[in-house]
């Protein structure tokens, strides 16, 4: 069977399983199996692909069909340009959570410029609930002058997170924290920065989501209680004791949650600095200081 063949038939039965942008998912699963740039396949459409080419590429389409993710497949995702190895023990991170990813960097960066720099003040950074370390591993490899503490109250996604740090090379300057919320960090310890990317679905809602998410993510990095609020709530009452005066915390919200996580955090206390949109528009990134 050729390789045009392969992305044929492939294609029809993704299709039938209901699978997104089917043939992309195929060219990226062959591409993968063959150890090719996807682009290369069109260049190699008449190649004749070796029996056991052909089983390994089955087995993929197999599990895809069954809605097992393509990053879970493939063990690695692109997070910011930079590639996480991920499983079904840490969240596949979203194009959203890069939008955070961003933001963080940039406020780093804006702070370390408006200091000439130079040494400055150190910049501590705390990624709450790192998963696989995406957001920690980005902070440390776009801002050289940071340190960086990630927290997660899972053993097994932490490991997962050290082993994309160990990918990049940011292990020395990234602290692993496990931790149930907060209380595994040291009183004295203080941010510049709180990164989040908390769970937010609201429980009842975890059963209609797609299946690649609701089978395959990890029950409690989705699962955000009754109303989706209450790690917003956890932030807004005991993060800012970790925050360094003029520090901010930058959070991920879900859908049409703008409105109420903004009341959470006014009624603790806190000053809301900007709420950034995603690509559609869609507010997604909370961006807030301690209001004493």
């Amino acid at each position: 069977m050729t390789v045009l063949d392969v992305i044929q038939k492939s294609t029809d039965f993704l299709t039938r399983k209901g699978v997104d942008s089917p043939r992309l998912q195929v060219e990226l699963l062959l591409a993968h199996v063959l150890q090719l740039p996807r682009l290369k396949l069109y260049l190699d459409f008449e190649r004749v692909l070796t029996a056991d080419e052909l089983d390994r590429l089955r087995d993929m389409m197999q599990k895809r069909g069954q809605r097992v993710p393509l990053q879970h497949l493939l063990g690695t995702t692109s997070f910011c340009g930079y590639e996480m190895e991920v499983d079904a023990r840490v969240l596949v991170p979203r194009p959203e959570t890069e939008q955070l990813a961003e933001q963080g960097w940039r406020e780093l960066t804006n702070a370390h410029q408006a200091e000439g720099g130079g040494a400055g003040e150190e910049r501590h950074v705390l990624d709450f609930g790192t998963g696989s370390g995406c957001l920690a591993i980005l902070m440390a490899l776009k801002c050289s002058w940071v340190k960086v503490d990630a927290l997660d109250v899972s053993p097994e996604a932490l490991e997962v997170a050290q082993r994309n740090a160990r990918r990049h090379g940011v292990e020395k300057r990234i602290d692993f924290l496990l931790s149930d919320g907060f209380a595994g960090l040291a009183e004295a310890s203080r941010y510049s920065l709180i990164l989040s990317n908390p769970p937010f679905i609201p429980t009842a809602e975890i059963g209609i989501l797609q299946p690649e998410v609701r089978d395959y993510d990890p029950r409690r990095a989705l699962d955000g209680g009754e109303d989706g609020l209450d790690f917003y709530q956890l932030l807004a009452c005991q993060s800012g004791a970790f925050l360094k005066k003029g520090g901010k915390l930058m959070a991920e919200l879900g859908d049409d949650q703008v409105t109420r996580v903004r009341g959470i955090f006014e009624e603790a206390g806190w000053r809301v600095d900007s709420v950034e949109p995603d690509l559609a528009g869609c507010p997604r990134i909370f961006i807030a200081c301690r209001g004493d």
